[in-house]
């Protein structure tokens, strides 16, 4: 009896093998018809690039539909590299789906895309772009020609591997609010990890955020400890008291987790009716100050919105003359020398401190 069970559980087991052998040689074997092909713009146009459209469409860029053995979903990629490169470090100026068959590419990434390629500001280079179409499972990508463009750029991103944090609280200018003007803090130029604000803070509470409008990442703390919350999901810390109304110097070092809090005498301290810039960066050069908005909540911090700087010096000053100046040798922050601030061209938000001279300069804005 036992024998008759094998034979017929191997007799089954055959006949599985053989259906499924014969299921997988019915299945359509995927294949391209037609790859896609560029066909706008025409290959051979001149694109010279200009800062002040960075938010415009430089061009749309339209190809023919790709087609295969199946109808499948397809997910066309345009690519480009510099003229003559296998692609194999080429840059994605965007991708679509289906039926999109064109895509729009504004002036500030079709100029990110050369400058990232080797590309020098206002200097002619030649680019190949090409689209490819692929679909789900690892089918490879396909293409078919492509086309040769010039581009002129002009600077591209300026590089900021930096984080900012800004005061939230009570205590603060913008309240409980955490994405109402709140104060940033001045970063040390040599040490990243270190923070430091001196300025008028209410009777109250207070933390310091990481991105505008998100309650984490976040630091508080108490009696001299920082205390982190990396997401909103993690415990929410404490958050550090002032006592009463008055001028404080706040530090922060991330690195250490560690605080200070100590008062600040500000009887001292002047106070001006205008604080500008003033450099070849700026618009107006040497000879005339950009003027900077005082805050309400606290007479001796100023800011620059987004303001655009070309490469070069700057420098800060009081009431349109020299009599009372801030530099620094450092570029986005620092202070406390008479030099001249190095600027690289891109757009900044602007902060400055007249208690200590401390100053903030936020790029690619």
């Amino acid at each position: 009896m036992k024998k008759i069970y094998i034979i017929l559980i191997t007799f089954i087991g055959v006949l599985a093998v053989s259906c499924n052998a014969d299921a997988v040689d019915e299945r359509e074997v995927l294949s391209t018809i037609t790859a896609p092909e560029i066909t706008a713009p025409e290959t051979g146009q001149d694109f010279v690039l200009d800062v002040e459209k960075a938010a415009t469409v430089a061009t749309k860029f339209k190809w023919s539909a790709a087609q295969y053995s199946t109808a499948v979903s397809v997910k066309y990629t345009l690519l480009i590299d510099k003229k003559g490169g296998n692609f194999a470090a080429a840059k994605v100026l965007g991708t679509t789906t289906n039926s999109i068959t064109e895509l729009s590419v504004l002036v500030k990434d079709l100029n990110q895309a050369a400058i990232d390629l080797g590309g020098k500001p206002e200097v002619t280079a030649m680019y190949d772009v090409k689209i490819t179409s692929n679909v789900s499972g690892g089918f490879a990508q396909v293409a078919k020609g492509l086309i040769t463009i010039s581009i002129t750029p002009y600077t591209g991103k300026v590089d900021y591997p930096f984080t900012d944090w800004y005061l939230v609280g009570d205590a603060t200018v913008s309240g409980w609010d955490n994405n109402k003007g709140n104060q940033i803090l001045f970063r040390n130029p040599k040490k990243a990890e270190e923070y430091k604000f001196t300025g008028f803070f209410k009777a109250g509470y207070f933390k310091a955020i990481k991105d505008l409008g998100n309650w984490a990442p976040m630091y508080g703390g108490a009696n001299g400890d920082l205390v982190y919350r990396g997401t909103t999901g993690d415990p929410d810390p404490a958050s550090i008291a002032i006592a009463a109304d008055g001028y404080y110097t706040f530090t922060m070092n991330v690195k250490t987790l560690k605080y200070t809090l100590v008062p600040y005498d500000a009887t001292a301290a002047k106070s001006y009716a205008t604080v500008g810039v003033i450099g070849d960066s700026t618009a107006k050069g040497w000879d005339a100050s950009t003027p900077m908005i005082k805050s309400s909540f606290n007479e001796h911090i100023w800011t620059l919105g987004v303001t655009s700087l070309n490469d070069g010096g700057m420098k800060f000053r009081a009431n349109n003359n020299w009599d009372v100046s801030w530099g620094g040798n450092t570029a986005f922050s620092g202070g406390g020398t008479g030099d001249n601030i190095p600027v690289a061209k891109s757009k900044y938000v602007i902060y400055f401190n007249d208690l200590d001279g401390s100053y903030l300069m936020i790029p690619n804005q």
